[in-house]
């Protein structure tokens, strides 16, 4: 599976987290998942909540829009975004068709 595939409407990001960084931000790949960098350490549920939250601004879409499909407790989660209104930058997402 590449890092990224469309379900209809929705897009299917696998993710690999690296909380705890020194800025929220893409990070490239690592093998077949986005890495991607939170300041959120990674207790409580924080790093998640924090995801959602740098995932919805990032593609535009409100924070409901995000949800996480796989891998509440690990850094390799799936995740699904409803409807997303932008594709950020640099990612090379492409639209689906």
């Amino acid at each position: 599976m590449e890092w990224y595939r469309w379900d209809g409407e929705d897009l299917i990001l696998a993710c690999h987290l690296q909380p705890k960084a020194s800025k929220d931000e893409f990070a490239g790949l690592n093998g077949d998942r986005l890495k991607i960098r939170l300041t959120a350490p990674p207790v409580e549920g924080k790093a998640n909540a924090h995801l959602m939250a740098f995932l919805a601004k990032a593609f535009g879409v409100a924070k409901s829009q995000v949800s996480l499909e796989s891998g509440e407790l690990n850094r390799q989660k799936r995740v699904r975004i409803t409807k997303p209104q932008r594709l950020p930058e640099g990612l090379g997402v492409q639209p689906h068709s």
